[in-house]
């Protein structure tokens, strides 16, 4: 039996592992690197490994992937895609061999080493020569339906000559370094955000509403696996179905190779880590796959990945650096976040002149001081990071820094840290850093969508007095921009024309973009359904938004106190003297197959977040309540389910639905044949 202390590490560990699965597969805007994340898996591993009464197939650690998002539809795969394990150095990729070659009683084989790609894995299917659906890989087993965006792709073939009834072929969609250093420019020539690396701008790209946007990222694909063939040739190797496939059109890596033998994978792997940089495109490690298929169906899968291949990954790189100076930052919400001042180094494929340093707790566990060496990882090409320092080059005197005690903002506010959170933050909001980071809220992407208002050109205004809050986004002029650094007639017009535009958006975009503590885009969707106008909602009372189901208590009452605030409603007026709609309530493009259930949804579920699920559910016309109750549909039960929830609907008999059922229900708009049972 478990101790409790491993109970609560492994619940702890799975929550974490899901939020950061949303960060990376849905928001495509990740949190941590990938070597953290490896670190997390293997940590859950160890402990389920160490005690084999907590080892749960729904477990993160067992799973393909992540969520799917309610932005696109689900297709359920034809057969499974799934994952790699990783090696992490030499010698566990040489305890893979030997597993190998264990498994076919000692043979060593030839094998297919390959680049890995850093993009985002894709699926094509082929019907009669025609491509029908793109999907992304998702959890495996569903995933999102892309195929309007893959088709804007330039190397996807759309239509194949002599193919058979039935093809899908599996591969890596990626951008180049060179069209994600021109879409930077792009951006930073309109004064926008920029991405953080070419990962997540394909992703991002290929997952745009609109698919002109995809058009305009340059994305590529290659493509390194069949996933399915009906009606087509039958091959012994890997090699052969990948020459035969290059031969329908299909752009297969140049660089992969067949070798003899296991030091043939090592060899592989040690030129593509010492030379990654001289491609034209990001990897972040080699692939190695036994060539013979009679070979792969003795060594067989397990429940995630298959045992006849593995994900080599190269090392994060370190590199050591002075340590100039820690400052903070202020954000919408007050809170100030640490960060390094560097001197600028090139390290994981890009120069870094800044580091997170994440909170005051941080920087006094590391100890890092201005003026140390430290050591930067670029960890997995995302995020860059100070490990820590180099105590044997500390200058002698140098003293520890201390988080400030006032707010570097012009007002000169004291900071406060509540007892209990990791937190400091400046609590006055006239600050005008909280100012500065709540109009860009507004504007960005997951807000109003403004085009060409990021930050710097957010910054320049409000230095110059033109933006006191997101209202005066929109009394702005072509003479207010022209006088700008960078920009002209072209990008002033360009500006203007996305700000006008923005004044269409969809009623639970405004709300999200007002930046309302607790408010989400979920419960933004169930306000704007039931009241239809913003004038409304402000107009409700409390209890009143309160019943709205998806929202509560606790929201209802951010609500009440954000509208309350009168510099606040100046703002709604100024939108509203400007044309921004108030009712535009935006109407779900997914099939309505679920209107009239009320389903609930407890505990976790690998594929969904609460939020992911609960759109899911809203958006196609059903009910998602926080309770059970004789008008409930059914419940859908994850890891960890509330024990109360559980209990009445076995009481009241409402159907259990596992997330499989969940899925199917999504998918049918009615309930399976054949239920889980309590």
């Amino acid at each position: 039996m478990a101790d409790p202390h491993s109970v609560d590490r492994v619940r702890a560990l799975r929550d974490t592992l899901r939020h950061h699965n949303d960060r990376y597969y849905l928001a495509d805007d990740p949190e941590i690197s990938d070597a953290e994340y490896d670190e997390l898996v293997r940590e859950l591993q160890g402990l389920e490994q160490a005690n084999p009464d907590l080892a749960t197939d729904g477990s993160p650690s067992r799973r393909v992937g992540g969520s799917v998002g309610a932005t696109f539809a689900p297709v359920t795969h034809s057969a499974a895609m799934m994952s790699l394990d990783n090696a992490m150095d030499e010698s566990e990729l040489r305890a893979w061999g030997d597993r190998v070659s264990r498994g076919l009683d000692g043979a060593a084989g030839q094998f297919v080493c390959e680049l890995k790609i850093d993009g985002l894995a894709m699926s094509l299917r082929y019907e009669a020569g025609r491509l029908v659906q793109a999907a992304t890989r998702g959890d495996g087993r569903v995933g999102e339906d892309v195929t309007a965006n893959v088709l804007t792709i330039g190397d996807v073939p759309q239509r194949l000559r002599g193919a058979p009834a039935v093809l899908e072929v599996r591969g890596e969609v990626y951008m180049s370094l060179a069209a994600f250093n021109a879409l930077n420019d792009r951006q930073g020539a309109l004064g926008d955000k920029q991405f953080a690396n070419p990962r997540n701008a394909a992703a991002g790209s290929l997952r745009q509403k609109d698919p002109r946007v995809t058009a305009s990222r340059e994305l590529s694909i290659w493509c390194y696996q069949i996933g399915l063939v009906e009606g087509g040739p039958t091959f012994g190797d890997h090699a052969e179905s990948m020459a035969w496939l290059g031969s329908l059109g299909f752009t297969i890596n140049p660089q992969t190779r067949v070798v003899d033998g296991l030091d043939g994978v090592y060899a592989f792997a040690r030129r593509w880590q010492a030379h990654r940089h001289e491609l034209a495109y990001e990897i972040d490690g080699a692939v190695a796959k036994v060539n013979n298929f009679e070979q792969r169906q003795r060594l067989g899968v397990t429940s995630k990945a298959p045992r006849w291949a593995i994900a080599y990954k190269f090392p994060p790189e370190e590199r050591f650096t002075l340590l100039r100076d820690i400052q903070v930052s202020v954000g919408r919400t007050g809170r100030t976040t640490p960060f390094a001042v560097l001197e600028p180094v090139f390290v994981g494929g890009s120069t870094v002149g800044m580091a997170t340093l994440h909170n005051q707790d941080q920087v006094a566990l590391k100890d890092v001081r201005p003026g140390d060496t430290v050591v930067v990882r670029k960890a997995g090409d995302v995020i860059p990071e100070v490990v820590g320092p180099v105590l044997s080059k500390r200058p002698d005197g140098l003293a520890p820094w201390v988080f400030p005690a006032r707010c570097p903002c012009p007002l000169d506010t004291e900071l406060v840290r509540i007892p209990g959170e990791a937190d400091t933050r400046c609590v006055e909001r006239d600050c005008p850093f909280q100012r500065d980071a709540r109009i860009i809220h507004f504007a960005s992407r997951g807000g109003m969508d403004i085009e060409g208002l990021g930050d710097k050109t957010v910054f320049a205004l409000s230095d110059r007095g033109l933006l006191a809050d997101a209202g005066d986004i929109y009394t702005l002029t072509r003479d207010h921009l022209i006088t700008l650094d960078g920009f002209g007639e072209l990008s002033a017009n360009k500006l203007l024309a996305s700000i006008a535009e923005s004044k269409s958006r969809p009623l639970p975009r405004l709300l999200v973009a007002l930046g309302c503590k607790n408010l989400g885009p979920s419960a933004s969707v169930a306000l704007a359904a039931t009241f239809g106008n913003l004038r409304s909602i402000m107009a409700a009372t409390q209890p009143d938004l309160a019943t709205v189901e998806g929202v509560g208590p606790v929201i209802a009452a951010s609500v009440t106190r954000w509208f309350g605030q009168p510099r606040n409603a100046a703002m709604i007026d100024k939108f509203e003297a400007a044309g921004v709609e108030f009712g535009n309530v935006e109407r779900s493009l997914l099939p309505q197959n679920l209107v009239g259930l009320a389903i609930v949804v407890t505990g976790s579920l690998d594929g969904f977040s609460r939020d992911s699920a609960e759109a899911a559910i809203v958006g196609r016309g059903g009910k998602s309540p926080g309770s059970v109750s004789k008008k409930t549909t059914a419940v859908v039960v994850g890891v960890d389910p509330g024990a109360s929830k559980l209990t009445k609907a076995t009481e009241l008999g409402v159907p259990i639905l596992d997330e499989a059922g969940f899925v199917y229900l999504l998918e049918n708009g009615h309930l399976p044949e054949v239920l889980s049972t309590p």
